[in-house]
């Protein structure tokens, strides 16, 4: 089997740009954007955000370097899932770059959404704006009374009623939905009962975020920061009409859906994750020679040449498997991809984990202050470790997969 882990030479050169981009243009901004959220409304981009943050994206769009993830449209560059993972990668050293160069989560797994899926009308109501970086989107899947990493659980309430839906019920974590530029959500709902197979009782439905009986109640916060203004939401559905139309594929479909959205998200966040682990592997370095203690420079002291070494080997196995996943991705057959992609969704995150909190140590008490990234890096990152399925799940999608080499047994 012959796999090509490499870039073409033009996309070579377009990954330079976007490098370029990042060093130069978006990072010496990035603290100057993030002082501005605790200024005023902290769920509203203030006057110096929004200058900062549409400078860049128009910068990004006049130069062409714009909405990558379309790995398999004829809107974007053509590239391959292998190919973009470089440039997720360099994306996820920065928390501005995906939504710099419009390839944000979860717009982009919504977008495929709405071009694979969608009416006419809503990719001109929803996907064209979306494409334009001009709004933003949520997808709500996430229930807070039931297991939602088995999705068959998902319980929200979605009944016909003429000619609309009628849902009820409670989502949470629903990221991206404290934007105030956030205007539709992507809701997986119940539709059918026990009489239908266990994967045919969940939709997809589509709901503007303004429709009445939509009540956001909290954001979630994650290890004491509610994340403003991107926010991951609580919200309650209290008798939410929607028109009958806005239903994708329609009814029992939620699971197809679901599949075709997820997979790539999940190696989407490996990717940037494996970006985040560079640079804290680059902030612990540049550390690591510039303090001294004890009359020598950190990096000669304990044990830290070999958890320099460690970081290194550690970060390119990691990117060795999400570009082998990337290569299954590829090749169109989500099935024998599925287990790669738990693969990397696990060790992804680990890695970064590991290199970050390293780094951490190589700072002192400075590693957990506002005074560096490295803090908010690692609570993002443990994040991920629940995000699109907890470490648990994917396990055991791994371990599934092992055993069915190995009988014919129903796993």
């Amino acid at each position: 089997m012959n796999m090509s882990f490499g870039l073409r030479g033009e996309n070579r050169e377009l990954l330079q740009r976007v490098t370029d981009m990042i060093r130069d243009e978006i990072m010496p901004l990035e603290e100057e954007y993030q002082a501005e959220i605790n200024k005023g409304d902290r769920w509203q981009y203030t006057e110096r955000q929004t200058e900062i943050l549409e400078g860049l994206k128009a910068r990004a769009k006049a130069a062409g370097l714009w909405n990558f993830w379309l790995t398999d449209s004829e809107k974007g560059f053509g590239l391959t899932t292998v190919e973009y993972a470089y440039f997720a990668e360099e994306m996820g050293k920065t928390p501005l770059g995906a939504e710099v160069f419009n390839c944000s989560a979860p717009d982009t797994g919504n977008m495929e959404v709405f071009e694979r899926y969608g009416t006419a009308k809503m990719k001109e109501q929803w996907l064209k704006p979306l494409l334009e970086g001009e709004i933003r989107s949520a997808y709500l899947m996430t229930e807070p009374d039931v297991a939602s990493s088995d999705a068959t659980n998902i319980s929200m309430s979605c009944v016909r009623d003429g000619d609309d839906y009628v849902l009820n019920g409670e989502k949470w974590w629903a990221s991206g939905a404290g934007d105030p530029r956030c205007q539709v959500y992507i809701v997986m709902v119940k539709t059918a009962g026990d009489e239908q197979p266990k994967h045919k009782r969940q939709s997809m439905i589509v709901v503007p975020a303004g429709t009445s009986g939509i009540e956001v109640l909290r954001p979630m916060e994650v290890y004491g920061h509610d994340d403003a203004p991107h926010g991951h939401m609580h919200i309650r559905f209290t008798n939410v009409r929607v028109p009958a139309e806005n239903i994708l594929l329609g009814e029992g479909r939620g699971f197809e859906i679901a599949q075709g959205r997820l997979g790539p998200g999940r190696i989407h966040h490996c990717m940037r994750a494996i970006g985040q682990a560079e640079t804290a592997l680059e902030q612990m370095c540049k550390r690591a020679l510039r303090r001294e203690a004890f009359g020598k420079k950190l990096a000669q002291l304990g044990a830290n040449y070999d958890i320099l070494a460690e970081c290194r080997m550690e970060i390119e196995m990691a990117r060795l498997l999400c570009l082998k996943a990337a290569w299954y991705m590829d090749q169109g057959d989500a099935r024998a991809a599925a287990p790669w992609i738990s693969q990397i969704k696990v060790v992804a995150p680990r890695v970064a984990l590991k290199v970050i909190d390293e780094a951490v140590q190589m700072f002192g008490a400075q590693g957990i202050s506002q005074d560096t990234p490295l803090a908010g890096a690692w609570t993002h990152v443990r994040t991920l470790r629940l995000a699109d399925g907890p470490d648990a799940v994917h396990r055991r999608q791994v371990a599934r997969a092992e055993l069915k080499k190995h009988t014919q047994e129903k796993i």
